[in-house]
């Protein structure tokens, strides 16, 4: 009696059950300066790589960060972030990093000179409006940008007020 072996069956590809975090696959930023928009005018946006340690990284990931008080500085030749806050990693141990240190900022140099040549200029500063990830990688979205006055905050607002109206109104008349 001959025996007949039957191959092993083979199991079918699984699918991943948990989607990937949309912060972490770049699909959605990991922080947002609303406040950037509201105290400056926005002249010119550019992005920039942040030198950054392993538990910071995991903080972004987590949105333990804040980027309010930030604004970026050209000292010696290189572009630093000053005053970005980013929280403790919980589950950090004694090499956990300093919330509000000085991080460095990687551009190309080309970029930089244009940027000392900018931030001479008397009121253009340089402000963080973003920070999210590209390809595994914490990018930051710097603007040029130059501080409103009172007057122009309110001037803003009016302005969005009117728009938000026109909006609804035109909303209200389709649906009738």
């Amino acid at each position: 009696m001959a025996r007949h072996l039957q191959a092993p069956a083979r199991p079918e590809k699984v699918k991943k059950t948990a989607p990937r975090d949309p912060v972490a696959s770049g699909e959605r930023d990991a922080l947002v300066n609303r406040a950037a928009s509201h105290n400056y005018f926005l002249l010119e946006k550019f992005e920039a790589g942040v030198a950054l340690r392993g538990t910071e990284v995991k903080s972004v990931r987590g949105g333990r960060a804040n980027l309010k008080d930030a604004y970026g500085l050209v000292k010696d030749g290189e572009l630093w972030l000053i005053n970005a806050h980013i929280g403790p990693y919980e589950h950090g141990n004694i090499f956990n990093h300093e919330p509000l240190r000085t991080r460095k900022l990687l551009v190309h140099k080309n970029e930089l000179h244009k940027l000392i040549g900018k931030t001479q200029n008397k009121g253009l500063t340089l402000i963080p409006t973003r920070l999210y990830f590209r390809n595994g990688r914490v990018k930051v979205e710097m603007a040029l940008a130059k501080g409103k006055q009172l007057w122009d905050k309110r001037e803003t607002e009016r302005r969005k007020t009117a728009d938000a109206e026109a909006r609804d109104a035109i909303g209200r008349s389709r649906k009738t």
